[in-house]
Formats: structure tokens, C-alpha cells, sequence
């Protein structure tokens, strides 16, 4: 972005704008990592209030700031715009500079795989496009308006990830972005407390198609009944499906898994073999979407194929990390209970080593069935096939005592505070034939475990 403070304060509806050439190049809300440049906007909270570092953010390169109207003791001869919100400013810019810009807009939610599908896709069009995605988790009411300020004025794609916690958020950010194309990956558990029921995440999931353009197309999970039933009311909404299941628009069979990754076969819209530099049948589910979105802008399919084979995660997400002779698997960005089935599938028909090992924390936020969620785990591990499983936290408390009894002493523990015995287990046992799938829920941390077992 390359506009000067007049031009931002006619998108705010703002005159007499003072210092009107001042040229801004991008935004921030964190004097930490303020960019020359950027305009710095506060915000004032109940603890920390942002315009005590509107100096310091001037002093590490910001071009210029908001700064609130009922704020007291405005800096003198600094370029400031003079707002209401800056919440609400922010949005209104982004809106403003979404509205101008000339990219193809792809908007992503679903319970799981936002992130990894975001990686994906971007990843895919890189070769071929000027593509831009959602850096970190910049996927909310601040963190997308943010993104979009943040866009090269030639940027061709721009991949916009989008979370929420309840009901209207992605609305919301749909409508601000305005996507051409919206993928929802799948339907899970995660905010089940906030949204009481999987038809109730589904419905708020589905919010995106509000703000998709009239001529856009809904890429989904074929597999997923709730979303089925869903599409089926719009009678207008053009669609494409995905998954497993005979009849979807791409359906994948045949998915290995390797020690770099996995190859699958496609029929449908696309038809032929596929190789991803990522584990995991539940990221062959979201490669498939990938897939179709490529075909749609127009690229061939051995481009696609050639894309795919390059294509590299954020970490923490099915992460191969060898260590010595140990291979951990880290998917410890995030648990919920779709995520946690299908990586511990992954481990039981894995054959990239024959020693395996689950290291499980607890799955957070998910409402008066965590209990429930937490037991129903164990139907998902073969005991025949895992060798040792190694659970941490309070919750994962339940898990052990399902999975006990089905155990050789030593081969089963449970740590509610401490990484400790579960670190020393792996030093203890763990050989060149282990592969150690660590997954768990943000707040578990797990990959200290991964960090401690490398020192």
C-alpha cells in the first residue's frame, strides 16, 4: 500500500487532514514490530493504553498515527488523523483498499486446517502468481483488516484466513473482504462451548458465503453432512465438493504416506497421480481444495502437479522433526477432537517406522462434553500398532484411564503438570525405529517436550 495521509482521510470521511502528503506504506498496532513507513494505530484498553507509545512508535520509523479524538494531549507537529474508533478506522481503510484493489481475494475458515490449507493453496500459486497470505494468525476482526493493508499494490492473490469464536465474526470479515473464491475445510469441535452444538459451528462457518462475490464459487468438505445439508438451501451458490466419498467434484484414493510426505490419486474435475511434501490424510482433503481453486484460475494440471511437490507448512502442523535417531511428528499447534482422530489414523497406518508413539495433551474449549471428547480418543488408537502413549494434562487424565488396562505396565503414563516423565520416557525408550506424533492444544505447549528432548 503506497498512500498518503489525504487519501486515507478521504476514505475515513475525514477533512482538513493535516500533513496531507505524508506517504504511508503499511499499518501496525505493535511498536515492537513497526515497519518504516507504517501507520501506527492505538488502541486504548482497560490496561494499556496505545497512544502513551505513539512517540516511541514515530521514533521507529511510523509515518503516522490515529489518534482518538477524546484522547487528551495530542503530540504536537507529528502527522496524526484524528478518529472516533480506531478499531473501527482500521476496518474502514481496509475495506476502502479491498474495494480498489485488483487482486483475486480467496477467503478460508473451517475448524481445522485454515492455516495449513492457507499454506497450501499460496504455496501452489506462488510459481505462478503474486500471491500474499494471512502471515501468522492476523485471521480476526484486527488481524484481517491488517492483511489487507498490508498488500503490494500488485499483488495478484491475496489468501485471507478467517477464525472465529461465535456467531457473526466470520460475517463480518467476509463482508470486508469480499472473497472471490471461500473454502471451508471442515467442520470439528473447536468452540463448542462458545457455539453449543457442530450444527451450530457449521452455521457460523457457513457465514462466508455472505460476503462471497455473486460470481464466486464455495469450495467445501463433500464428506461433511452438516455442510451437505447446507449448500443444498442455496440454490444459487455455485459450489464444488471434496473429498473421499464417490461422486464429489475431486475425490482422492490411494493416499500413501512416505517419510517426505504423501502421494494420492484424483478423479473428477482433475484426474491423475499427486504427490505433497506433507503427512496426513486430512491435508490430502485440504490439497484437494488447492487443487480446485488452481484449476479455476486457470492453471494446467501438470502445473498444479509441479506446485504441489513444493509446497511447505507454517510449523506445528504435521511438522517432521528428526532429532538424533528419533522422528517426532509435531502437530502441536492445535488439538480438537477431528484433528486429534485423524493424526492418530496417520500414526496407526503409518509404516515410516515401526516403533510408534502418541505424546497427547489435553484438547481445550470444548464445552459439558470434554469428558466425552477426551474418552471417545481411545477408540481411535490400535493398541496393536502404537507402543507407547504418553498423555499430558488434567483432561488427558480421562483418556488414561480408558486406555490403561489395554497396556504392558511403562508403556501407558499420564503427566498433569510436569513434561518431565515424559521426556525422560523418550530418552529412556525411544530408539531409531520411533516415530512420536505430539499433538495437543495451544495452550499444552507440547512442542517443549520436542524442544527438550533435542538439548
Amino acid at each position: 500500500m503506497k498512500k498518503n495521509l489525504q487519501q486515507l482521510a478521504d476514505w475515513l470521511h475525514i477533512d482538513n487532514q493535516a500533513f496531507p502528503e505524508t506517504l504511508v506504506t503499511g499499518v501496525s498496532i505493535d511498536t515492537r514490530t513497526i515497519q518504516q513507513g507504517d501507520l501506527f494505530i492505538p488502541f486504548r484498553g482497560e490496561a494499556v493504553n496505545g497512544h502513551r507509545f505513539v512517540e516511541q512508535a514515530f521514533e521507529k520509523g511510523a509515518a503516522a498515527a490515529l489518534w482518538m479524538n477524546d484522547e487528551p494531549n495530542p503530540p504536537q507537529h507529528i502527522p496524526l488523523i484524528f478518529v472516533d474508533d480506531p478499531e473501527m478506522a482500521l476496518q474502514e481503510m481496509a475495506k476502502a483498499y479491498r474495494n480498489e484493489h485488483k487482486a483475486t481475494f480467496i477467503g478460508i475458515t473451517g475448524s481445522n486446517g485454515k492455516t495449513s490449507s492457507k499454506d497450501i493453496l499460496a504455496g501452489a500459486l506462488a510459481p505462478y502468481y503474486k500471491v500474499q497470505k494471512t502471515i501468522g494468525n492476523f485471521n480476526n476482526q484486527l488481524g484481517l483488516p491488517i492483511t489487507i493493508l498490508q498488500l503490494d499494490e500488485d499483488t495478484e492473490i491475496s489468501v485471507l484466513e478467517m477464525g472465529m469464536s461465535g456467531f457473526g465474526e466470520i460475517e463480518f470479515l467476509t463482508k470486508l473482504a469480499r472473497p472471490h473464491y471461500a473454502l471451508i475445510t471442515n467442520i470439528g469441535e473447536a468452540h463448542m462451548q462458545d457455539l453449543g452444538s457442530r450444527e451450530g459451528i457449521a452455521q457460523a462457518k457457513f457465514e462466508i458465503i455472505k460476503g462471497l462475490d455473486e460470481t464466486g464459487v464455495l469450495f467445501f468438505d463433500g464428506d461433511e453432512p452438516l455442510l451437505q445439508n447446507l449448500v443444498a438451501k442455496e440454490a444459487n451458490l455455485k459450489t464444488q465438493s471434496v473429498g473421499f466419498t464417490v461422486g464429489l467434484d475431486l475425490v482422492a484414493s490411494n493416499i500413501e504416506a512416505t517419510a517426505d510426505g504423501s502421494s494420492f490419486h484424483v478423479e473428477g474435475a482433475i484426474t491423475g497421480d499427486f504427490f505433497i511434501s506433507v503427512l496426513g490424510e486430512h491435508q490430502v482433503k485440504n490439497t484437494l481444495n488447492t487443487m480446485l481453486v488452481s484449476k479455476a484460475l486457470g492453471l494446467t494440471d501438470e502445473q498444479i502437479r509441479a506446485a504441489l511437490k513444493q509446497v511447505v507448512l507454517t510449523d506445528m502442523r504435521m511438522q517432521l522433526i528428526p532429532i538424533g535417531d528419533l522422528l517426532f511428528i509435531n502437530d502441536a499447534y492445535n488439538a480438537a477432537p477431528t484433528s486429534m482422530h485423524a493424526a492418530i489414523q496417520f500414526v496407526n497406518q503409518s509404516t515410516i517406522r515401526a516403533d510408534k508413539w502418541l505424546v497427547l495433551g489435553d484438547m481445550l474449549e470444548l464445552g459439558d462434553d470434554e469428558q466425552q471428547m477426551h474418552e471417545e480418543i481411545a477408540t481411535h488408537i490400535d493398541v496393536k500398532k502404537v507402543n507407547y502413549v504418553c498423555l499430558y494434562g488434567t483432561r488427558m487424565k480421562w483418556l488414561y484411564d480408558k486406555l490403561q488396562p489395554q497396556f504392558a505396565h511403562g508403556h501407558i503414563l499420564h503427566a498433569e503438570t510436569d513434561y518431565a516423565p515424559i521426556i525422560n520416557t523418550i530418552k529412556q525408550y525411544a530408539t531409531n525405529d520411533t516415530l512420536i506424533l505430539v499433538k495437543g492444544s495451544r495452550g499444552m505447549k507440547l512442542e517443549t517436550i520436542i524442544e527438550s528432548v533435542s538439548e
